[in-house]
């Protein structure tokens, strides 16, 4: 049995989409298994091959990469790991994309390497991608949806309040583990809890939950 990562690329350029077939198809354990050339056709393609990880335009037609991120992670269990590709890195659209579940995001100028680390990274869950890039939208556009601390904050305890700190910096579970001399059951556990108490999906939306909170800020 296959244990390939299995991919659908979603942009509605078909240059965009065959590039970005060719370099994964040409990477071990890697597979892309589908396309899509708009919102509505990701959707659907998506619940039908039920890909873990989806390569998706943030500008379709039909409807956008946010609306079909929701869609797609509103409607399957589990979810397959969403990775937004744009064009611009300070795009609000893009912050809109990861509030609504996607895991990351990547620049369609990124090298190819870039992408295959990419992917297999969200396919792992155990790190943020690209997380100055990701503190930086959530910077820019977070912060402007700061209001009262939502419950969740004084229910965090001390050790995972620091650990949401650390998943915010990037650190993996075992950076995490070695940062806080404990063992990797522990800090998967912690992060875990940090998650549950968030109501975050993943690792991306708990960082965006600790900026629009204001438990952390800028700087």
């Amino acid at each position: 049995m296959s244990t390939a990562i299995r991919i659908v690329v979603a942009d509605d350029e078909r240059m965009v989409r065959t590039a970005l077939r060719v370099i994964l198809d040409a990477e071990a354990g890697l597979e892309v298994v589908g396309e899509a050339a708009t919102g509505a056709e990701a959707v659907s393609v998506v619940r039908r091959l039920r890909p873990d990880v989806v390569l998706m335009d943030v500008r379709m037609p039909e409807i956008d990469g946010i609306r079909a991120t929701e869609q797609i992670l509103g409607t399957l269990d589990p979810p397959p790991r969403i990775v937004v590709v744009t064009t611009f890195e300070n795009d609000s659209y893009v912050y809109d994309a990861l509030r609504a579940g996607a895991a990351g995001f990547l620049l369609k100028r990124a090298a190819a390497e870039e992408l295959v680390q990419a992917v297999r990274l969200v396919a792992r869950s155990d790190s943020l991608l690209f997380p100055a890039a990701v503190r930086g939208l959530a910077d820019r556009y977070g912060r402007q949806k700061v209001s009262a601390a939502p419950p969740w904050v004084a229910r965090l305890t001390e050790r995972e309040a620091e650990v949401l700190r650390l998943m915010a910096a990037g650190l993996t579970n075992a950076e995490i583990a070695g940062r806080l001399r404990v063992g990797p059951a522990t800090a998967k556990s912690h992060v875990a809890a940090v998650l549950a108490k968030t109501g975050a999906r993943d690792r991306t939306q708990a960082v965006i939950a600790a900026y629009e909170s204001g438990f952390i800020t800028p700087g």
